[in-house]
């Protein structure tokens, strides 16, 4: 089994429609696939329909989750969240209230680039982003579409959009330790996203890590693109410590990113695991 569990649409900021995004897994040869967009479950239910609409033989398994914005100790860090109840009334009340101020901080980030020479708009921003939830790679875009740098990934350097860079703003985001106690509330499962990705800027301590096991994180995103070996070695063996499970994903933005969906997977028994978890709700198709 090939297991995907981190992949965006573009109800956040991919770039493939939520039934693309399925397209795409099955031309990947994936058998699941996790659709975890930035705090909204927007893209879930054609997602789910282009799943039940694939043809006899095609065995893909949708997993509904999302990537949850938090901050500890100053520090931004994601966490993956799947299989929860989206109806559940606190932790859809934290996602709004993550969301309504991407929309804040995105046209403060606007100004900033302006601020700085950049030839950028919020109407701009806005066509890119479609009906997606704005967010900081819609911004990049805009940068690059204006000559101001070559792709989207040099936007996010101390010069841009990096966190603490020269045009960050600073957004609402959630506490991780009750992150993980919302997931749980909602039935899900909480898995700390690409713990070691030093090139998006500060990483949290081993600490932080190890209070989120305690209070209820299920697994590190270990096998990511932006870790390299010395980083998956680390958290590989901390995971172990914790009692963590290790998962892999490539994090999939569409043409965003150049990274493929499938390029990092997540093995069959910790998948199952991981499902096991879950109560608030379950995997589709398959």
């Amino acid at each position: 089994m090939r297991i995907d569990l981190h992949a965006h649409s573009n109800a956040s900021d991919g770039t493939d429609s939520p039934a693309e995004l399925v397209a795409a897994a099955v031309a990947a040869g994936l058998d699941v696939v996790a659709l975890t967009d930035h705090d909204t479950v927007a893209g879930h239910a054609e997602a789910a329909e282009a799943v039940h609409a694939l043809p006899a033989g095609s065995r893909l398994t949708l997993v509904p989750g999302a990537e949850l914005s938090c901050v500890v100790e100053g520090i931004s860090m994601h966490l993956l969240a799947y299989l929860f109840d989206p109806a559940e009334p606190a932790f859809a009340q934290e996602r709004e209230l993550v969301r309504t101020d991407r929309f804040r901080r995105g046209r403060a980030i606007v100004e900033r680039c302006r601020d700085l020479g950049a030839d950028v708009s919020w109407e701009q921003v806005q066509r890119i982003a479609g009906a997606g939830s704005v967010g900081r790679p819609h911004i990049a875009s805009a940068l690059v579409e204006a000559g101001v740098v070559a792709t989207v990934s040099d936007a996010f350097s101390p010069e841009w959009l990096a966190n603490g860079g020269r045009a960050d703003v600073r957004k609402h985001e959630t506490d991780p330790v009750e992150a993980v106690r919302l997931v749980r509330a909602a039935g899900g499962v909480p898995v700390f996203a690409h713990p070691g990705a030093v090139k998006r800027g500060r990483t949290v301590p081993d600490q932080v890590i190890a209070d989120l096991a305690a209070a209820g994180l299920a697994a590190l995103e270990v096998d990511h693109t932006d870790h390299d070996e010395a980083a998956r070695e680390h958290l590989r063996t901390l995971a172990g410590d914790l009692g963590l499970l290790v998962t892999g994903s490539s994090d999939y933005h569409g043409a965003r990113k150049t990274v493929r969906l499938g390029e990092h997977t997540t093995d069959p028994a910790v998948y199952e695991a991981l499902v096991a978890q879950a109560t608030g709700a379950k995997p589709i198709g398959g």
